[in-house]
Formats: structure tokens, sequence, C-alpha cells
């Protein structure tokens, strides 16, 4: 199965479901303008309940290296996501895995990701100035896929159980990043998006395990 994070985890109980779903990652979003913002005291706990091998992902935006660098070490994070106009020399000072969001527009290029560091796994989302992220809009697949082929890449952006399948197909990510798309609120996930989100990520990357699963629910 395509890796999965959850972001914008702010409850236990949503990290536990992800983990027992197969989620690789969860994320939790440290800018405090987010609507998913959750102190990193919470999100420690969080992550200490989890399975080992589910990691930690924090978020920032334009925050000092070393900000980052502390709520990192606190929290136990495996990565960390620049989801701001960080700049190359901003990434290689951190002292996690780096995750660099590229916001794309309309008039985005593959070029769009050249100036990303590259010790950087890249994530593409879709551009808001103000709200940065988790907005449920939807990138541009067929440049999604242009990038993919020269960089690895996490696809972001309007992902749903009734369009990652496609999403998958077209773009051939490295990982999937969901957060409003499996939500009943900001911050607040529902369990049966949750689920049929990864139902409908193992169908498209994994057929061969589904198509076993129905013959067994047929016999």
């Amino acid at each position: 199965m395509t890796p999965v994070k959850i972001c914008g985890i702010t409850r236990f109980e949503d990290a536990m479901l992800a983990a027992r779903l197969g989620a690789a990652c969860v994320g939790f979003v440290f800018w405090p303008q987010s609507p998913r913002f959750v102190k990193p005291a919470v999100a420690a706990d969080i992550l200490a309940a989890l399975p080992p091998h589910v990691a930690g992902v924090g978020v920032f935006v334009n925050q000092p290296i070393e900000e980052i660098n502390a709520i990192a070490d606190r929290v136990g994070l495996g990565a960390v996501q620049l989801h701001g106009d960080e700049p190359a020399v901003a990434c290689a000072r951190c002292t996690r895995r780096v995750i660099k969001a590229v916001r794309l527009s309309a008039g985005s290029t593959p070029d769009a990701v050249d100036a990303v560091w590259s010790g950087a796994t890249v994530l593409l989302d879709a551009l808001d100035p103000v709200r940065m992220g988790g907005t449920g809009r939807q990138v541009d697949w067929t440049l999604a896929a242009r990038i993919a082929r020269r960089r690895r890449t996490i696809l972001s952006g309007g992902l749903r159980a009734e369009t990652v399948g496609e999403a998958v197909r077209l773009v051939a990510p490295y990982g999937l990043d969901v957060s409003s798309g499996v939500e009943s609120q900001p911050g607040i996930k529902a369990p049966e998006r949750m689920a049929a989100f990864f139902d409908a990520v193992i169908a498209a990357t994994d057929p061969v395990s589904t198509a076993a699963s129905a013959d067994g629910a047929q016999a």
C-alpha cells in the first residue's frame, strides 16, 4: 500500500484509528494560526502511545529553526514538514528528516520543485496564502505526475476516498497526505471517512489483496 500520512491530528482516538488502519505517519500542526493547531505536550502524549511503526511528523510554517528542532526533540518527531516559504538553507539546519511543501497554483510548472533542498522529500499541496494547507483544494494531478517522476513526492491537496484511487494511478506518488478529506470538522477525524480512504488506497495500490479479500467474502 502507498504510505499514508493522516495529518492534523488533535485527538488520541483519531491517531489510534489511523494506526490500526495502516497509517505510516500521523501529522501534528504546530503552526498557531491553524484550526488544527495542537500543543507540543499533547502531541507528545499521543505519539508516545502509538505503535512504534507509526512516525510523527510536525507541520510548521515559517517558524524559527531553533523552535522547530526543539519541538521535534520534545515530541519525538520522525520528520518535520515545512509548509511555508522556508529556503533550502533552513531545511538543511533541521535535525530531522525534512518534508518540504510546494504549493501549486494554476501557473505552476515542474520547475516549482527545483529550489527545494535536495535532501528533502517534496509534498505537493494547493496554493492558499492564508490557510497554507488543509483546504481541500485539489492540485493538478497531471502536473503532480510530472513532478513525481523527478523527485520523491508526497501527494496532498483535496484527497478523499472518492478520488484517491485515481490520484494514485495517475500520479504514482511516493506517499499520500490527507487531512480535511477524512474529517467531520477541522481537527476532528471521521472514522467512516478514514476507513473508506484506506480501503480506496489499498484497492488502487494492492489489487491482488483486494481481489483475494473479495473472493474470501464470497466463499
